[in-house]
């Protein structure tokens, strides 16, 4: 999309906001097709709102946007009941009109697999949780002021600290209380939401749809954990789609696939201890798939650790590779790295 064009776009906006489809439509001269290509990457960026979906979509600047509904609630933790404390907001934000059942389905899940977590693990007497609904999107907050998600899995596995507590946790099944839990609340819910994110202490792990990217981030030091989900009114997302990706039926609807984006760890690898770090309990999942998108370089030694040592100590373990750099697949192929 041109320059000119957006311009052209907002402008109209700026003066006709909500404009419906097919009115952008004419006065652009475009298809609807035409349209949607145009609209998509300014409602990521939040330079446009939409309001509704299919043919009843408006679309507004900002500014000019229905203000948002917003309810917060302060609870102790102790004896919490998630699902009621979710029922409740539901009630007061009207959600069932505002939002469609898939919509509703995946905030409803989200909200409670996560103060689910901050009642069941942070150690925290309290918690706050805000839930706003806007023209556009869906989005709580749950923070609580406890151990912290990061620290709490250090010391449950002995880790040496939080950065590889988050190593562990981005690959999912990882949790500090397997005889009542699966470990699969984060997992699903940063691959369901639009954007999310998951601060504690001195590191931020960001997942970002609209981006396509995950990052971590050094901050400032935030106690306990801080877990914030968006996501758009109008995504076509299902709970359904998000799980089966993950737990498909060819492994009885269980969740024995995983995808690890190896550049969070690092961007270059070179020695066996980083190749060991990366599979530590990698052989819980019945098919892997790295990510290498973003890793500049790997050593001999890495590569031959994960795809001959590895995979020879782990034979149920099928490992799969995406996005590798011309000079890495040459050097994963060297030691007999699967198909790239």
């Amino acid at each position: 999309m041109t320059k000119a064009s957006t311009d052209r776009l907002l402008t109209y906006l700026k003066k006709h906001s909500p404009a419906s489809g097919p009115e952008l439509c004419d006065h652009l001269g475009v298809s609807r097709q035409a349209l949607s290509k145009r609209l998509r990457p300014l409602i990521v960026s939040g330079d446009v709102v939409k309001s509704g979906s299919t043919r009843m979509a408006r679309y507004y600047i900002p500014e000019k946007a229905p203000p948002a509904r917003e309810v917060s609630k302060s609870l102790k933790l102790k004896n919490a009941d998630e699902s009621r404390v979710y029922d409740e907001a539901a009630v007061r934000l009207n959600l069932d009109a505002l939002l469609r059942r898939d919509v509703a389905s995946i905030v409803h899940y989200a909200f409670t697999e996560m103060l689910n977590n901050a009642i069941e693990h942070s150690h925290a007497v309290a918690a706050r949780c805000i839930m706003r609904v806007d023209a556009g999107t869906v989005f709580f907050e749950v923070r609580d002021r406890g151990i912290g998600v990061f620290r709490s899995i250090a010391d449950k596995f002995g880790l040496e600290d939080e950065h590889a507590a988050m190593v562990e946790l981005i690959k999912g099944r990882t949790t500090t209380m397997p005889e009542a839990h699966s470990g699969e609340g984060i997992f699903f819910t940063s691959r369901a939401a639009d954007r999310f994110s998951l601060r504690s202490h001195k590191i931020q792990l960001l997942w970002d749809r609209g981006r396509e990217d995950t990052f971590v981030s050094d901050v400032n030091y935030t106690q306990g954990t801080q877990v914030e989900f968006t996501l758009r009114r109008d995504t076509r997302r299902r709970l359904p789609d998000v799980f089966s990706e993950f737990a498909p039926e060819d492994y009885s609807f269980r969740f024995e696939k995983t995808k690890v984006l190896v550049r969070l760890l690092r961007h270059d690898y070179v020695s066996r201890s980083e190749a060991r770090r990366l599979t530590a309990n990698l052989e819980k999942f019945r098919q892997v798939v790295l990510d290498f998108h973003g890793v500049e370089s790997v050593g001999q030694g890495f590569a031959d650790e994960v795809f001959r040592v590895f995979a020879a100590r782990h034979p149920d373990t099928a490992i799969e590779l995406e996005n590798a750099s011309p000079a890495v697949a040459a050097m994963l192929k060297h030691v007999g790295a699967g198909s790239l």
